[in-house]
């Protein structure tokens, strides 16, 4: 038995290449967590999406221009969901149109033109990486980008957490109060691009999002309160990445979509066994639904 579990949980990680990987994705799945539980609160899952897949044409460019350097890869990435970012915030507030709409529209012009300037670029870029990660071939310069992206990230929301409260729950108060609410939202649409990009090489643009997302969703259907959200969703998010990696190593399964799986499956779990949310309480009395408190 001892052999048993020692061959499974264990020997995996002798190898480096599976200690960078589970380290990687580890740190990614606690800071994007967290970041998640915000998403998902202040209904801004979908606007993630978009900033996932307008990283695009950045890297495009970057290539272009430098090469397959990991660091102009990175920058160039950043830049376009920065810009991005920017764009959605300055079309709703000098057109008609809403921040949800601009977003969706400039994430599928930006993937368009990232897919037009990969397919013409004069060294075949392999674009299933981009799209889908390579959880298992995390270099040691990717665990150190992760590490740093969710130590800004946890102190931002640390340090902010005032400010976060108030504007995802309250925000007319917030800004009423003298707060700013436009910047606290542009400093958390950075923020979550800087853990996309991040998270670009391990997990891809396709996959990112799940590592954010699922967890978040899941710990929503079993809390009621803010900051246990938040921690119930990170615990989620690295269990789930611990749990793919091994997945990964024993069935042969890409790294990402193991990861994903695990944490989809604890999301359908959870929609029918969380005791008030979930679809089996409907059967009985009613539960009364509503938003996590604050508190």
């Amino acid at each position: 038995m001892m052999t048993t579990l020692h061959d499974w949980f264990i020997a995996p990680f002798a190898y480096g290449f599976m200690q960078r990987g589970l380290l990687s994705a580890l740190l990614l799945g606690l800071g994007g967590g967290m970041l998640g539980a915000v998403l998902v609160l202040r209904r801004l899952t979908l606007m993630g999406d978009a900033l996932a897949h307008s990283l695009l044409p950045g890297l495009a460019l970057a290539w272009w221009l430098f090469g397959s350097s990991p660091l102009a890869l990175f920058v160039g990435a950043l830049l376009a969901g920065l810009l991005t970012a920017l764009g959605g915030a300055l079309i709703s507030r000098f057109t008609r149109v809403r921040e949800d709409a601009a977003f969706a529209a400039l994430f599928i012009l930006c993937f368009a033109t990232g897919v037009a300037l990969l397919s013409h670029l004069p060294t075949r870029l392999n674009l299933s990486h981009l799209l889908f990660g390579h959880v298992l071939g995390a270099t040691s310069a990717d665990v150190m980008r992760a590490a740093v992206v969710t130590a800004v990230t946890l102190t931002a929301l640390l340090v902010f957490r005032r400010s976060v409260l108030l504007e995802t729950f309250d925000p007319v108060f917030h800004r009423a109060t003298g707060g700013y609410g436009g910047l606290v939202h542009a400093a958390f649409l950075a923020l979550t691009v800087l853990n996309l990009v991040a998270a670009l090489q391990t997990m891809g643009i396709v996959l990112a999002l799940g590592l954010f997302t699922l967890p978040a969703v899941t710990a929503y259907l079993w809390c009621d309160r803010f900051v246990p959200m938040m921690l119930t969703s990170a615990a989620l998010a690295v269990t789930g990445a611990a749990a793919g990696i091994l997945t990964s190593y024993h069935a042969g399964l890409p790294s990402g979509s193991a990861i994903v799986l695990w944490l989809g499956a604890a999301f359908l779990v959870s929609l029918f066994a969380s005791p008030r949310h979930g679809a089996l309480s409907r059967l009985g009395p009613s539960p009364r639904l509503r938003r996590p408190a604050a508190h």
